[in-house]
């Protein structure tokens, strides 16, 4: 059964999700050593994506570029996260993921427009039209699913849930039906925060996504293009 934010954590939330750790501005890629990369995956998202409280290296996007490395997959992983962003941010920047011309985007959005009880149809709209612009320059999405707790009251939660499985069907892109299966709810594998995962729980999520980015590169890079 997919875990589902518990009510106790819903008022911790905002304050790491939404307030004192938001950025207002893209983050700056880290400058990469001069090598040659099969193609670029970005990571796209929120404070869970940007790696909140932890070192980079620790992030999902660090973990996942070294996994992949590691069995021969040489690409590059942009961490692409913004604390605090809603699904609008998102679809605000799209523009700049693309300059970063990736092949890949991971994209991993809306936990914020639930907790600020953002109808769920503006929501699905957002992601929809992130999806497929993305897809109209020739971007492989993986999308995401998140869960609310179920003090946002059943129709909320059951509508917002649906968000994710709708515009991945509707647009024929892969889906991860929940980033936090398995570390969400277990304080040993989230800070003190009890919402931002710690280095073991990127970890999780890093090997629950690795199979779904698997199947998303292309076929030529099935064994990466070298280091140099």
């Amino acid at each position: 059964m997919i875990n589902i934010l518990k009510m106790s954590l819903l008022m911790i939330i905002p304050g790491c999700l939404i307030g004192g750790c938001d950025r207002h501005t893209p983050p700056v890629p880290a400058k990469q050593e001069q090598r040659t990369f099969a193609g670029t995956i970005v990571a796209v998202g929120d404070s869970l994506t940007a790696g909140y409280g932890v070192n980079e290296a620790d992030a999902y996007p660090a973990q996942l570029e070294k996994k992949l490395q590691a069995a021969g997959f040489q690409w590059r992983v942009v961490n692409a996260g913004i604390s605090g962003e809603t699904s609008s941010g998102t679809l605000s920047r799209v523009g700049w993921v693309l300059r970063l011309k990736p092949e890949i985007v991971i994209l991993e959005t809306g936990a914020n427009d639930g907790l600020r009880g953002i109808d769920p149809h503006v929501t699905k709209k957002n992601i929809s039209d992130i999806v497929q612009l993305l897809k109209e320059n020739r971007v492989s999405v993986i999308l995401a699913g998140m869960r609310m707790a179920p003090s946002m009251g059943k129709d909320y939660t059951s509508a917002f849930a649906a968000i994710y499985p709708a515009v991945a069907k509707q647009q024929g892109v892969k889906l991860m039906p929940f980033f936090l299966q398995g570390v969400a709810g277990d304080p040993a594998l989230n800070q003190n925060d009890g919402i931002h995962p710690v280095a073991e729980g990127y970890r999780i999520i890093t090997d629950a996504l690795y199979p779904y980015v698997l199947q998303a590169l292309p076929a030529k890079s099935s064994i990466g293009a070298p280091a140099s």
